[in-house]
């Protein structure tokens, strides 16, 4: 049973659906290497175990009887501790939210669970998922599977560990400014990152409500289409037939490109060059008007933030990561009038920037412009800190601030992603290019 516990999910799923794998022995398995794993209780903030075993049961019942309610039921999969669990408590990884128990499940929850999906537990997170390393002195700080001694990504960080380490087939997390696509670049998993307001989060605990984005971190393409498909309750998307031959790919060269450590350039450049062997047209693109977004972020962000969040952390400050409280507060001093600005001129610049990008299929760039920061470096050296957590979020808030759809994939360096940014509300669309991509990568 242990050799399949590093399967893609859909290989689990087809397995069930043909009476190869029985889901309760899958599930049992799961729970069974997270209780051995010497980091899991750095992965997991909390296991549900009788959820979990009495979820697999009824998908074994389902699958004997050929009633299956989609091609992942029974297959068990972890969620970020800001998705709500009835009856179980969801604390977003902050001390803040100490024993808080939601009544009911968050909506995507509610849509896995009746496509069969098997509720393991919940992941350890960045507190109230305000930072892209997953660094969490509060509660816990979850491994990067390619160095233990350095931090996972975040802010959904256990969910990339779950999957990583071989305990979970999939891990739901949460996106605002990259924090799906952080910490599966860095895990070298697939990591999708939602349209704002495409995929329900009610029941999740916010934080920027604007920017905030449900997604898969998976082993593969067909895992997030999946998985996209479940936290929807929607069919998924068709991935049958994609090739690379004559789509158009636009590398991104603002600001995205700058100050590249050695090991994310390389890894670009050689998957780039095998998007071309597989009959891509790759074009360089400069987008000015993506740099003058970059300005805009600390307004945005830290300004919903703090709204959010003020009363919460000005009653028991002293309960938060100091990193993270500074985070916040910066958002303390925002005027109105400048928030509001920032959106007009945000939305004027999207507009820019689809006309530009029109012609393309998605546009590219490394992921992370970094690789895993040392996580005793991060705690000692304030400096390190704000340096890697800016940079590591430098790329993905292009997707954020534009209202795309991304994707990274993994290009066979660890720790280094490649990242496709297509249309909004075009995930479908996305997930079949990504597909190709995959194919051309491996």
């Amino acid at each position: 049973m242990q050799e399949w516990l590093g399967r893609m999910a859909a290989e689990q799923g087809r397995a069930i659906g043909a009476g190869e794998l029985d889901p309760v022995d899958l599930t049992q398995a799961y729970l069974d290497a997270i209780a051995a794993h010497p980091l899991a209780d750095r992965i997991y903030a909390r296991l549900m175990p009788e959820r979990a075993l009495a979820e697999a049961g009824a998908a074994r019942d389902r699958a004997q009887s050929g009633q299956r309610l989609s091609v992942l039921d029974g297959v068990p999969i972890s969620w970020k501790d800001l998705f709500d669990t009835a009856g179980v408590a969801t604390e977003a990884g902050s001390a803040l939210l100490k024993d808080r128990v939601p009544d009911r499940d968050a909506d995507v929850l509610r849509n896995a669970t009746a496509a069969g999906l098997v509720c393991l537990g919940k992941t350890h997170m960045s507190e109230l998922a305000f930072s892209g390393l997953g660094l969490n002195p509060v509660t816990a700080t979850s491994p990067c599977v390619n160095d233990h001694a350095a931090v996972s990504g975040g802010s959904s960080s256990g969910a990339a560990a779950s999957v990583a380490f071989g305990l979970a087939a999939c891990g739901i997390g949460t996106d605002t400014g990259g924090s799906v696509r952080i910490p599966a670049a860095w895990n070298d998993l697939v990591g999708l990152k939602t349209t704002a307001g495409r995929v329900s989060s009610r029941g999740v605990v916010p934080l920027c409500a604007k920017f905030d984005t449900v997604g898969p971190l998976c082993r593969s393409v067909e895992d997030a289409a999946l998985m996209l498909a479940a936290l929807e309750g929607r069919r998924p998307a068709d991935l049958r037939g994609t090739s690379l031959k004559g789509r158009r790919f636009a590398i991104l060269k603002t600001v995205v490109m700058d100050d590249l450590r050695d090991a994310p350039a390389s890894a670009f450049a050689s998957a780039v060059a095998r998007l071309e062997a597989a009959g891509a047209l790759i074009s360089e693109v400069e987008a000015p008007e993506l740099a003058a977004s970059m300005t805009l972020a600390p307004v945005l962000f830290t300004a919903e933030a703090y709204g959010i969040w003020r009363d919460v952390i000005e009653a028991n400050p002293h309960l938060m990561f100091d990193q993270i409280l500074e985070r916040f507060r910066g958002g303390a001093g925002v005027k109105a009038s400048d928030y509001v600005a920032a959106w007009r001129k945000l939305e004027e610049t999207r507009r820019t920037w689809h006309a530009r990008m029109a012609g393309f299929d998605a546009v590219i760039c490394p992921t992370a412009p970094n690789l895993p920061p040392d996580l005793d470096k991060l705690m000692t050296d304030h400096d390190y800190y704000v340096t890697e957590n800016l940079l590591t979020l430098r790329n993905t808030r292009a997707g954020n601030l534009m209202g795309l759809s991304a994707v990274t994939l993994p290009t066979g360096t660890p720790s280094c992603g490649m990242m496709l940014m297509g249309a909004p509300l075009a995930e479908e669309r996305l997930l079949r290019l990504a597909a190709a991509v995959e194919t051309a990568l491996r």
